[in-house]
């Protein structure tokens, strides 16, 4: 087998004038000499397992390998699996290349089976939403199906988001504003628009082809109603295709599907892709900067962020949710390996409960996981005003994270000690998985550990977990 030889120069340059980096800084980061990567991007010299393996880690939204085959897929792969803490000795990077070549079917298997170990994590999972959820053990009710259906989506559905896309730059503007989308469809679909609190946030009569909007929501959520109306009506047969394609159950996920996929629409059109993932990555994702450009709502653009997952155009993986007062996560999508209780019952020390407490104001928290990930996340307590004094305001909190390893493109990171071995809060998913023993927040035992009880010894809890 002939080795395939990587020639780079191009592309070193470019990365390296992307973030401005002289020669030695770019040297200094890929642990090299100013001469040899002046040779690497002069082509004289190709690149080696090692300096790929560098150039993924520090730059692991930019750098994609040229021309990957079967080989260079398989050792990507291998790459990710070995690069679990599961792992207390990873493999380097110049291991893990011969391992890939030289044994190319037991390296697939390898990934196979740390792929497997993920899924019965998510089996555990499956269990604690089994002791939490009251559904009697029956079929999942249709709001839980289109949940699953859009984490398995992961959160990114191509057709329609570049559909969005397209129909925004109809519209022009960095952001479709809200009197070109009255004007589309006023003009192009003969809709006529009402401002009315008489009939809930959004309502159209199809027949009449009348939409009547509730003049007292914030500006924002005027604009993304307008967006829904027009993303259902221009882009029913992109959505209809998917909702088709999705083989739910029952009439109602089906057009719950349609509802989820239209507010999809929605988003994609107000931040379009490619004009949104560039802006996100200049400003840092600074939610609130990027609010004022889009003209969206703090929660919408967490939202967005959490979407940018097109397969040429990867946005930093970032999780999402939103708690209620009563700790219920009522959405929730993650692109990396944190992953949420199903039902409520989320880690009190997560900083996401505090916020709700506190309106307006940004809290920031360094986290790990027991699998030994570190998280940098932001959370922030919103008030969503009904306008109207007869109905209460909600209250709710957002909060959006990635895995530290992005920390340099997440302002919210900044100050934080991410390497220091106290500085994490010791987190879980849910105290039913969470395997810490010595948790003074516990509320339950782990479902899957047995517990002793000592009569003459009281800890924070009444049990020790064996």
């Amino acid at each position: 087998m002939v080795k395939r030889r990587i020639f780079a120069g191009d592309r070193l340059k470019a990365l390296r004038a992307e973030r401005a980096l002289n020669q030695a800084a770019m040297g200094r980061l890929l642990g090299i000499s100013t001469s040899y990567l002046s040779q690497l991007e002069h082509d004289d010299r190709p690149l080696t397992p090692v300096l790929v393996e560098r150039l993924a880690r520090a730059f692991p939204l930019d750098w994609r390998e040229i021309g990957a085959g079967a080989g260079e897929t398989r050792l990507a792969a291998l790459r990710e699996a070995n690069a679990d803490p599961l792992f207390a000795e990873p493999m380097d990077a110049a291991q893990l290349a011969r391992f890939a070549e030289q044994q190319p079917l037991l390296a697939e298997r390898f990934v196979a089976l740390h792929e497997a170990y993920r899924r019965s994590g998510q089996r555990l999972q499956m269990i604690d939403e089994a002791l939490t959820a009251d559904t009697g053990g029956g079929p999942r009710l249709p709001w839980e199906e289109v949940r699953d259906w859009f984490h398995l989506a992961g959160n990114y559905v191509d057709s329609i988001d570049r559909a969005a896309e397209a129909l925004a730059g109809k519209l022009g503007g960095l952001s479709p504003a809200t009197g070109a989308i009255e004007a589309y469809l006023r003009d192009a679909l003969s809709v006529s628009l009402i401002y009315s609190g008489q009939s809930g946030l959004r309502s159209f009569d199809a027949e009449m082809g009348h939409l009547t909007i509730d003049p007292g929501q914030p500006s924002e959520s005027r604009r993304f109603q307008l967006a829904h109306q027009l993303a259902a009506l221009a882009l029913k047969d992109e959505i209809a295709a998917v909702v088709e394609g999705a083989a739910l159950r029952s009439a109602a996920s089906r057009q719950l599907l349609f509802v989820g996929l239209c507010n999809y629409a929605a988003g994609a059109l107000l931040m379009p892709y490619r004009r949104f993932r560039t802006e996100a990555r200049a400003l840092r994702h600074d939610i609130d900067r990027l609010a004022q450009a889009f003209g969206t709502s703090f929660e919408q653009t967490c939202h967005r962020l959490s979407t940018l997952q097109r397969e040429d155009m990867r946005g930093v993986p970032f999780f999402f949710c939103r708690v209620d007062m009563a700790g219920n996560i009522t959405k929730r999508h993650s692109a990396t390996r944190l992953q949420f209780a199903r039902f409520g019952g989320a880690c009190p020390l997560w900083i996401v409960h505090e916020a709700v407490a506190i309106p307006d104001r940004i809290l920031v928290q360094l986290a790990e996981t027991p699998d030994g990930v570190r998280y940098v996340s932001m959370a922030k307590g919103l008030v969503k005003p009904s306008g109207s004094y007869a109905r209460a305001p909600r209250r709710y909190a957002v909060a959006l994270g990635c895995e530290a390893e992005h920390a340099s493109e997440f302002v919210y990171a900044d100050g934080l000690a991410l390497t220091s071995a106290s500085a994490a809060t010791r987190i879980g998913i849910s105290c039913r998985i969470c395997p810490r023993g010595d948790c003074d927040q516990r509320a339950f035992p782990p479902s899957d550990r047995t517990i002793s009880v000592d009569p003459d010894h009281r800890g924070v809890v009444p049990y020790a977990i064996s």
